[in-house]
């Protein structure tokens, strides 16, 4: 397919793919090799299901049910059934972007050729893809093994034309329906599709590839923060020497520190306190410690990637078609491995945002803020300035605190104690989800506060990159004066945030940070 489109085959999808296709709607097609390997396959399956002898997924019912045989004229109405039952989740629905992601990570395994299904099938799920069509699919229902069976099950109902679904406009309205209107038929699922529809870890890989994406960029937006309060608070820089970080060799406290230095650099305000009358021995922690949090952070979003990258290459399903015609059940739907990242890179999202709140807390207290007005207000007393913006991130924090409690510690049995431990991933993502959202809206408080607090250090300038940063955002947000309506302004900076806008001001200075 050519530059904008993504070609889905055999080979691991890369994390940009995922998210041009889940949401930037970027269009997607089958390689050749992908038909090649699921035709094969399914020839096989086929050829395996004419026997008498019960295999599996194939002819035996699933779950604590698989030591039944299935007649051979039951088969069709078990695939109906499985993809039926299974579509049991309850709840608001996911977002457009997890469902898009769940369906083409799944279209990726199935073009591996270990499940087994019909390359029609396999199409059509790229039909659905490139149509702009998304299942409804709910917030609960997955345990996480064997894989994110329900939210899969409500994509595999839309497969079928059965179940609601939006249309590319967010209408919503039958599946068979949309996919008449789209010119799509819908599948009449062979022996084993059911099972290999549903088996897979999908979902939760979906939102942690796009949870990576997204903490990516507000780890440079964090030290763009940290760097403008340091600023603000006329704290000191030296701390952040290359040679002190060397000291303590983690590469996300270099990537951090150096990001630091790169946004500090030319600053009259840091100049204007650096001679012998300087009495400022060291900062609070939430100042001098920050590349060693921010730093931390990335290292723990680098195993992140890491793990993510080889859920990437697998082939989940159970049973599997193997190269050598082997049909073996296995265990790989269990979603342990993912849903430990993405507990643990809920922990750094908390304390990110904890101690950016207690940077924006410093600069809004006139007793620690080096001569700023209390609240960074315009005429204190009759004005609050930025108080309750504070309060707003102290309420984000609590909540991002809670979030950080892992679901993946939790397990609930269930199909008669036969799936007796499972990983709770697709909770863990979903947690994931919330905490990244609220990470942005606390850097941008930060962000805004300190943009303030630097305008009201005039005449000293601050660096020309943290000038940038204050001018990208006065774009949109207007400078100190009388109290105004907070929230939009709250709302704008971090669209800004997310967007990228902001770390781009700097850079367009300093050069791509880290």
């Amino acid at each position: 397919m050519g530059e904008n489109g993504v070609e889905v085959g055999p080979e691991p999808l890369t994390f940009g793919q995922v998210t041009a296709v889940a949401r930037d709607g970027a269009p997607i097609s089958l390689s050749g090799e992908a038909v090649k390997v699921m035709a094969a396959a399914r020839a096989h399956i086929e050829e395996l299901s004419s026997r008498p002898t019960p295999v599996y997924g194939v002819s035996t019912g699933f779950g604590a049910l698989a030591t039944r045989h299935i007649a051979p004229d039951l088969r069709a109405q078990l695939q109906l059934n499985i993809v039926r039952s299974h579509a049991a989740g309850s709840g608001p629905e996911v977002e457009r972007e997890v469902v898009r992601a769940l369906m083409l990570l799944r279209l990726r395994t199935l073009a591996t050729g270990r499940t087994g299904v019909q390359p029609v099938t396999a199409r059509t799920l790229a039909a659905l893809l490139n149509a702009g069509i998304t299942p409804v699919v709910h917030e609960y229902g997955s345990l996480g093994c064997s894989g994110d069976l329900a939210p899969l099950a409500h994509v595999a109902m839309a497969l079928i034309g059965e179940g609601p679904v939006r249309d590319a406009s967010g209408t919503l309205m039958p599946a068979a329906q949309a996919l008449a209107a789209a010119g799509i038929e819908p599948v009449t699922l062979g022996a084993k599709e059911g099972l290999a529809l549903l088996n897979g870890t999908d979902g939760m890989l979906g939102m942690l590839v796009l949870a990576i994406g997204d903490l990516r960029r507000l780890l440079t937006a964090a030290d763009v923060a940290a760097a403008m309060t340091v600023e603000a608070l006329l704290g000191t820089d030296r701390v952040f020497a290359a040679d002190l970080q060397d000291l303590r060799p983690h590469p996300g406290q270099a990537a951090s520190a150096a990001n630091l230095r790169k946004l500090l650099a030319a600053s009259e305000i840091m100049e204007s306190h650096r001679g012998p009358d300087c009495t400022r021995v060291q900062d609070a922690y939430s100042l001098r410690c920050s590349p060693q949090v921010n730093g931390a952070a990335r290292d723990t979003l680098a195993h992140a990637e890491l793990v993510a990258s080889r859920e990437l290459a697998s082939a989940v399903d159970n049973p599997v078609v193997l190269p050598d015609g082997r049909v073996e059940s296995n265990g790989n739907f269990h979603g342990a491995p993912v849903a430990y990242v993405l507990d643990f890179l809920a922990i750094p999202a908390a304390d990110l945002a904890s101690m950016s709140e207690r940077r924006t807390d410093r600069m809004l207290d006139r007793g620690r803020s080096a001569g700023l007005p209390a609240f960074l207000a315009d005429d204190p007393g009759v004005d609050s300035g930025h108080m309750i913006a504070q309060y707003t991130q102290a309420s984000i924090v609590s909540e991002l605190k809670r979030l950080a409690a892992p679901a993946s510690a939790d397990s609930i049995p269930s199909s008669a104690m036969q799936e007796d431990h499972v990983s709770m991933g697709w909770n863990a993502a979903r947690q994931l989800r919330r905490s990244v959202d609220g990470l942005a809206q606390v850097i941008a408080i930060e962000i805004l506060t300190a943009a303030r607090a630097l305008d009201l250090r005039r005449p000293l300038r601050p660096g020309p990159a943290t000038a940038a940063v204050v001018a990208a955002l006065r774009e949109h947000v207007p400078g100190p004066g009388p109290d105004r309506h907070l929230s939009p302004e709250i709302a704008l900076a971090t669209g800004l945030v997310r967007d990228g806008t902001l770390v781009a001001a700097a850079e367009s200075v300093t050069g791509p940070l880290s």
